[in-house]
């Protein structure tokens, strides 16, 4: 962590200096400065008793944190050094509960909540979430696409001319896959697209794509989601608060409510779902995903309930 001196820290010791209150309280010697009984090296030229001008142009300096590279005038680059300022990051995956604040549409303070580790602190697995979305998808197709084979196509029977003699080739119906209006051989025809997924792995994909939001910082947890009114300039008006986001996604504990759903239905960025309805490819599709209090505690418990077989 880089060196920070501060103005008082300086100042108190020319004082004491000043007084005699103290002895030297920076000495060079053998090419080190002892500050405070602290070992710190430095250069003999740069540091001295009787120069009061170092204490005079470290006022400026007052608790911000200084580097070889700043360039707010001079300061000795020796008692510096140049490893950089740096905060540690929370380790994704560990299973740990987080602390979150609560807020509403007004920003208010609301207290905090507990998110629990195994559901919203899982590791990140992209070959869990390609799965979950293959799935989704392919169960969602309607699957009434159909072309008629030669059987169901409309026409007559009859054989369009005599076999022989005629120097075309021999066909004995109009009705043919090589005729206008004809049949479509190997078409498709109505049928479910769905594939089998185990229930472990798309519970587990929801947990993921949670634990994906809340490491982004990007999940946000309300109080409930109530609006004054059903004016959509409510929700506009918050939106335009958030930084770095495209599209919403609210997500309610029970049914959504009237007001919530008129002030929404014109936005094409902001959509509504109920806890029951959260799915993976939705929080795919918003990169920021607000919460109610009784949703989280909703999707905790159904992550919670065990699998029937």
């Amino acid at each position: 962590m880089a060196l920070s001196i501060s103005r008082r820290l300086l100042c108190s010791v020319a004082s004491l200096n000043s007084l005699g209150r103290l002895g030297s309280p920076l000495s060079a010697s053998n090419g080190k400065c002892h500050i405070l009984g602290i070992d710190m090296p430095c250069v003999e030229s740069s540091v001295s008793r009787k120069d009061e001008s170092f204490f005079l142009s470290c006022r400026r300096y007052s608790t911000t944190i200084l580097t070889p590279d700043s360039s707010d005038g001079s300061f000795p680059s020796d008692l510096l050094t140049k490893k950089r300022v740096s905060t540690p990051e929370r380790e994704i995956g560990l299973h740990q509960d987080l602390v979150i604040p609560v807020t509403n549409f007004h920003n208010e303070d609301k207290g905090f909540m507990c998110l629990a580790g195994d559901v919203f602190d899982v590791p990140i697995r992209k070959d869990i979430i390609h799965r979950v979305v293959r799935w989704q998808l392919a169960k969602r197709q309607q699957g009434t696409h159909s072309t008629k084979t030669i059987s169901e196509v409309s026409g007559t029977g009859r054989k369009p001319w005599r076999q022989k003699g005629t120097g075309r080739a021999r066909h004995g119906t109009l009705r043919g896959a090589q005729f206008r209006g004809g049949a479509t051989m190997h078409g498709p025809k109505p049928r479910s697209h769905a594939i089998k997924l185990n229930k472990k792995v798309r519970r587990l994909g929801l947990k993921i794509a949670l634990s994906a939001r809340a490491a982004e910082g990007k999940l946000m947890v309300f109080e409930d989601l109530e609006i004054s009114s059903h004016k959509t300039k409510n929700i506009v008006n918050y939106f335009n608060q958030l930084e770095n986001t495209k599209k919403l996604l609210l997500v309610d504990g029970g049914p959504i409510s009237e007001k919530l759903k008129l002030a929404t239905q014109n936005v094409h960025y902001v959509n509504v779902l109920p806890s029951i309805g959260l799915n993976v490819y939705s929080i795919l599709l918003h990169d920021t995903l607000v919460m109610s209090r009784d949703a989280v505690n909703r999707i905790v418990e159904r992550m919670h309930t065990p699998i029937n077989r």
